[in-house]
């Protein structure tokens, strides 16, 4: 299993299967199977998540920061990304364990049934909530199956921002370009508004 190119030996996951159950809605997230983003993260960052879940474990957040590779994420925006990599909203029976949480959403992505609920394109557990016990069954099982060996995860290599600092102020800088946008655009409405008040026309509005 190869980590230099970031592909772990596991084929590029697939665009998700058609049907009723996978039509994307407008209260649905984008999917990330398919490579496309997620508001807030870009493809890069997606990518250096899935390899450090890989190197440190499921769930093992602090970790992640601590190592730096992804500077101003939040533990709530790395779960909830991690959540829409899995296909699921439960992490629980992942805990710990270093798989690759892409591989995992593409067979979710893949599960039919009257009993499989999704939400925002993640698996939503309808039924009553597991035990202890049911959770490690379940959290084995994946480790059996899908867990990488630590000589591959430990041999994982995670960029690391010479200064992370200069970073956070580039998303500052984007940030404050984003809000002149919308103020310009805003004062153009407004002349337009203004301008058609004096005129008598009505614009209908969307």
């Amino acid at each position: 299993m190869s980590v230099a190119n970031g592909s772990f030996g596991i084929e590029a996951p697939r665009s998700m299967p058609t049907g009723q159950r996978n039509v994307v809605r407008s209260n649905d997230s984008a999917s990330l199977w398919n490579c496309t983003l997620s508001p807030g993260w870009t493809q890069e960052e997606v990518q250096v998540l899935r390899k450090a879940l890989l190197k440190f474990g499921i769930g093992n957040w602090m970790k992640i920061i601590e190592s730096e590779c992804l500077p101003g994420k939040t533990i709530a925006q790395m779960n909830l990304q991690t959540q829409r990599m899995l296909g699921q909203q439960s992490t629980a029976e992942f805990n710990g364990l270093h798989i690759d949480a892409l591989q995992i959403g593409e067979i979710n992505s893949k599960r039919q049934g009257p009993d499989i609920k999704r939400k925002n394109n993640c698996i939503v557990n309808t039924g009553g909530k597991l035990t202890r016990e049911q959770v490690e069954q379940r959290r084995m099982a994946h480790k059996s199956k899908y867990e990488v060996s630590a000589d591959v995860w430990s041999r994982i290599d995670l960029p690391k921002p010479e200064n992370p600092f200069l970073l956070l102020e580039k998303k500052r800088e984007e940030l404050q370009s984003l809000k002149s946008e919308l103020e310009d655009l805003r004062a153009r409405m407004s002349a337009i508004e203004q301008k058609d008040s004096h005129s008598g026309t009505k614009r209908p509005r969307e």
